[in-house]
């Protein structure tokens, strides 16, 4: 049952990663003004590649914890993957900055509490968290500083 939960929670986390494959940068990411500090794109995916597992690790912790705020923590685990997965396609396949900005920005506040919750929960599955919140905190500030240079070039105008 353990091994079949951590591959559930893997699975959720490959459906998200799926986005990227789907709405990748592309010749219109390439032409936006961004900050000097934006790393090459095959930084991304490389990111992503340690955040999804180190997620899915967290919240197989968090599920097998017996704790009494399991419920809450893979709700909030929920929700945060479930607005990491809308990003890309606003971002890279609407072409919508701001509105990916809003969106991350709410993923954002789901990670930190996700991140409280777990710490609460399990220790380790907190710390696995307060890395991804890290990384989370540089793609909102990315994302906002694309946001900021590009409003002229955005699909919404």
């Amino acid at each position: 049952m353990s091994l079949m939960l951590f591959l559930i929670f893997l699975a959720a986390c490959a459906v998200a990663a799926a986005t990227g494959h789907f709405f990748g940068p592309g010749q219109w990411y390439a032409k936006l003004n961004k900050p000097e500090w934006t790393p090459p794109n095959w930084v991304f995916p490389l990111g992503w590649a340690i955040m999804y597992p180190a997620m899915a690790i967290a919240a197989w912790r968090v599920g097998i914890s017996g704790h009494d705020l399991v419920p809450l923590a893979l709700a909030l685990w929920a929700l945060q993957l479930a607005l990491n997965t809308l990003w890309t396609p606003i971002f890279f396949g609407l072409q919508q900055i701001f509105t990916a900005l809003v969106a991350i920005c709410c993923m954002w506040v789901a990670v930190l509490f996700t991140t409280g919750v777990f710490l609460t929960v399990d220790w380790l599955a907190g710390l696995l968290f307060l890395l991804y919140l890290a990384w989370a905190s540089f793609a909102s500030a990315l994302n906002y500083e694309v946001w900021k240079r590009n409003s002229d070039v955005s699909a919404e105008g």
